[in-house]
C-alpha cells in the first residue's frame, strides 16, 4: 500500500513536469520566455484559467479542444505528460528514493524535450543539452561521472573529424556530441558503448523507411541517443548479462 502511494506520488509530480515541458518544448525552438506570459490558447491567444492547465485531467474534461475558441488541442500535450509521469515512475522504481533521483530524472526529462524538439524542429538547444550534461555528473561518483563523459564526448568528436575527412561532408552535429558526454556520464563504460550501438539500430529504421520511400529527408540522431539511453540505463544489468553471453557463451 506505501509502495503503490509512493508511485501515485512519484507519476503526479511527473505529469507536473511534463506539463512544464510542453511548454519548454513549444517556447524554447521560437526564442520565447519560458516563464512570461502565461499559457494561452495558441489558435486564439487567449490567456488560460488555472485549472486549463492541470496535466492529463483539463484536456479530457475540456474534449481536448479550447475553452473559448473550440479548437483542437494537440494530443501531444497529454501525451507528454503521461510520458514524463512514466519516466518518473521508472526511475523511481529502478534507483528507489535516493538523493539523486530526481536529478536523474531531470537529465531525462530534458533529454525528453531534445527528442520531441529535434522530431519537430530539427534543432537542438544548447541550453537544455548542456544542462542535461551538468545534471549528469551530479551522483555518487561524480569524479568517474565526469572522466566518462570527457572520453564519450572527446572520442566522438575524434569519429566526427575523421568521418568529415573521408566523407568530405559533415557527420554529425555539435548536439550529439553533447549528448554523447550525457550519455558517458549516466552509463559509463561499457555501457555507454552498448547505447550507442543501440541507438544505432534505432535510427536505421527511419532511415531505410526513407530510403524505401525515397523521401529526400534527414534523419535526427540525438532522439535515438536519448531513446538508447533511456533503454540502456533502466536495464543496465540486462544488458551487461547479454554482453557476457555474446562474448562467453
Amino acid at each position: 500500500m506505501e509502495e503503490i502511494l509512493l508511485v501515485t506520488v512519484v507519476f503526479i509530480f511527473g505529469i507536473v513536469i511534463g506539463s512544464f515541458l510542453n511548454v519548454l518544448i513549444y517556447r524554447i525552438p521560437n526564442d520565447e520566455n519560458i516563464a512570461f506570459p502565461a499559457s494561452k490558447c495558441q489558435s486564439c491567444q487567449t490567456p488560460l484559467k488555472w485549472w486549463h492547465n492541470i496535466p492529463i485531467i483539463s484536456w479530457i474534461i475540456l474534449g481536448g479542444k479550447c475553452y473559448f475558441c473550440k479548437e483542437k488541442i494537440s494530443m501531444q500535450y497529454p501525451l507528454i505528460e503521461f510520458a514524463t509521469g512514466m519516466i518518473a515512475i521508472v526511475l523511481f522504481l529502478k534507483l528507489g528514493l535516493v538523493w539523486y533521483l530526481p536529478i536523474i530524472f531531470m537529465v531525462f526529462v530534458l533529454l525528453f524535450a531534445l527528442v520531441m524538439i529535434d522530431f519537430k524542429y530539427m534543432a537542438v538547444p544548447d541550453s537544455l543539452n548542456l544542462l542535461a550534461l551538468a545534471l549528469a555528473i551530479i551522483n555518487p561518483h561524480i569524479i568517474e561521472s565526469i572522466q566518462y563523459a570527457l572520453m564519450a564526448a572527446g572520442g566522438l568528436i575524434l569519429l566526427k573529424y575523421y568521418l568529415e575527412y573521408f566523407l568530405n561532408k559533415e557527420a554529425m552535429g555539435e548536439g550529439d556530441i553533447i549528448v554523447a558526454g550525457t550519455m558517458g556520464a549516466l552509463l559509463g563504460f561499457p555501457l555507454f558503448f552498448y547505447a550507442l550501438f543501440l541507438s544505432a539500430i534505432l535510427a536505421m529504421i527511419p532511415s531505410l523507411i526513407a530510403t524505401y520511400t525515397r523521401e529526400d529527408k534527414a534523419v535526427p540522431f540525438v532522439p535515438f541517443l536519448a531513446i538508447a539511453t533511456f533503454i540502456v540505463y533502466v536495464a543496465d544489468k540486462q544488458f551487461m548479462q547479454l554482453a557476457q553471453w555474446l562474448m562467453y557463451g
